[in-house]
């Protein structure tokens, strides 16, 4: 399977297919296909697995999109302004993503729900308890929101960050919130009480533009009725 990110802004991901390969993705996540491309919609693991796909930001639903002949093309477009990363999987290498970042993999990787391990840091982490899990082996690409900062942080190192931030992580990074010190920090800073703290070892993937930041930004200059 070969493939080509195209675009700056709004980028898209031209995945070209040789006879008997396929790719998935949520529904509706297809942007333009060679009519050699077959497409099938369903459940894909079963009734358990869609919900948890469905609680952790993707369709219950997923499209599966195969080639049946000769070498076919298959291309995906982001949703929002931002960056398409791929992943190359190792058999049972496994990322950490944020709600929503999935975009299309092979059909060998494994998307599936993770869960916050720490009470605090489901709370005031910025994107609940449930995260996606995807793993290999195969090729996975995300999506993300802005431009992207990739930082290999070692043992014990440490990096805190405004919530929503993080996009991708390693499943060896440990995740946290710590409170904001000092008053005027907490209500003047514009960072709220708490912030991400992230322990190496292991990569992260952070993104300069949280969907949520956006959306408030945007709201703020809506006129009022």
């Amino acid at each position: 399977m070969e493939y080509d990110i195209r675009g700056t802004t709004m980028q898209t991901v031209d995945v070209w297919l040789e006879a008997g390969e396929s790719v998935y993705t949520e529904s509706g996540g297809m942007a333009w296909m060679s009519p050699n491309i077959e497409m099938a919609t369903g459940g894909r693991g079963g009734l358990l697995k869609g919900l948890g796909r469905k609680l952790s930001g993707e369709s219950f639903f997923m499209t599966t999109y195969s080639c049946k002949e000769g070498r076919g093309l298959v291309a995906f477009a982001s949703e929002f302004p931002g960056k398409v990363l791929p992943f190359p999987l190792a058999q049972g290498q496994s990322i950490i993503c944020q709600k929503d970042a999935f975009m299309v993999a092979e059909s060998s990787v494994e998307l599936s729900m993770h869960f916050r391990k720490k009470l605090g840091a489901g709370f005031f982490g910025g994107e609940g308890f449930i995260l996606q899990r995807l793993t290999g082996p195969g090729l996975a690409f995300v999506e993300v929101a802005g431009e992207i900062t990739e930082y290999d942080l070692k043992e014990g190192e440490m990096l805190k960050i405004d919530q929503g931030h993080l996009a991708v992580m390693d499943p060896t990074v440990e995740f946290d919130i710590t409170r904001v010190k000092g008053l005027m920090n907490i209500f003047f800073s514009g960072e709220g009480l708490f912030l991400a703290t992230l322990k190496g070892p292991g990569k992260v993937w952070l993104q300069s533009m949280p969907l949520s930041n956006l959306v408030n930004k945007i709201i703020s200059r809506m006129p009022s009725k």
